[in-house]
């Protein structure tokens, strides 16, 4: 599969990247080998962008990705690694809060540099917006770091339109991370013609909507033991089971055209916009390698009718997120 661009002049990587925040126990329990596992895969299928966060386990995320390069160091050139920054929480109230200083940026760099071993990220995105902030302020916040070598470029995460072009204004965005699947079609309001317009990548997180696009979606069982999927409104019934159901006929279009259902979703994904790279996460092998199948799919006209027919637009029962979940991200349709 043609690689694409991680931003305007930007470095072409392949349209499928890993989503690390698996490297954690975000969707349950890991373990450091199952990670190396992972990354083992992605150099033996070509995958090369990594995307991480400070915050996803604690740093537990890029600790792995930085012991894997310590005990691989010809993978170091082989990934582009894209962190982030700015979620934090008060050490007095334990208040979550998103910082945009110039301070908060460089200091959380200099750790996720030092856990993954790195002299300079390819990628550093404003994880969340403060919204008492102007967005060329948070861009030039973030364009210091270019100047000062720790990143090479930068992005922002879970933005509205209006606020992608207030900062490319200040400083080239090489990336807006979304998330973008056949449950979530927001981005088609705005956010992927605007990325398309300035040259920005389109980074789409959970582009198998946490499982409810593949062939074995998370069982209740488990759900009920994950913190973010056991509020989240899409997982807890009866939105559960109607989700359920509504995506069995999507599994079993996917079955009619001989592919995995995880593929064919990101394969979808794909295909909406020659700027858009997918990044979804598993901790398991198999898995991902389903995940892979998209890279051999190539869908025509028919077959996205056939899918649209199957999961029309607000097909999905419940809200993305909840109030709480909700805090930080621009709604902007």
């Amino acid at each position: 599969m043609e690689h694409r661009a991680l931003g305007q002049g930007g470095p072409k990587v392949h349209p499928i990247g890993y989503g690390a925040m698996s490297f954690s126990d975000f969707y349950g329990p890991t373990t450091e080998a199952a990670s190396h596992a992972i990354l083992d895969m992605c150099r033996d299928v070509g995958v090369t962008h990594l995307d991480t966060a400070n915050v996803y386990g604690m740093g537990a995320s890029e600790s792995a990705i930085g012991s894997y390069f310590a005990a691989n160091p010809a993978a170091k050139t082989e990934f582009t690694i894209a962190t982030k920054a700015a979620i934090t929480r008060d050490p007095e109230t334990n208040r979550r809060y998103f910082d945009n200083s110039p301070a908060h940026f460089e200091a959380e760099l200099d750790r996720s540099l030092q856990r993954l071993g790195l002299e300079c990220v390819d990628l550093f995105y404003a994880h969340r917006r403060d919204a008492d902030m102007p967005m060329a302020e948070i861009a030039g916040n973030l364009a210091r770091l270019v100047e000062k070598g720790k990143a090479k470029s930068i992005g922002l995460s879970e933005v509205a339109p209006n606020a992608l072009r207030q900062a490319h204004a200040e400083h080239p965005i090489a990336a807006v991370q979304s998330e973008y699947s056949l449950s979530v079609r927001s981005p088609e309001l705005g956010l992927i013609q605007t990325c398309a317009e300035l040259g920005t990548a389109v980074v789409a997180f959970s582009p198998v909507g946490r499982s409810l696009l593949t062939d074995a979606p998370l069982p209740l069982d488990q759900v009920q033991t994950l913190g973010f999927l056991a509020t989240n409104p899409r997982f807890i019934e009866p939105n559960y089971s109607a989700n359920i159901a509504a995506t069995d006929a999507f599994r079993a279009l996917a079955a009619k055209m001989g592919v995995p259902a995880a593929g064919l979703a990101i394969a979808w994904v794909l295909a909406q916009g020659p700027h858009v790279i997918a990044i979804p996460g598993t901790r398991s092998t198999q898995h991902f390698a389903e995940i892979m199948a998209a890279a051999e799919i190539t869908l025509g006209a028919d077959d996205l009718a056939q899918i649209e027919a199957v999961l029309p637009v607000g097909w999905a029962h419940g809200d993305r997120y909840s109030a709480a979940q909700w805090i930080g991200p621009e709604r902007y349709c």
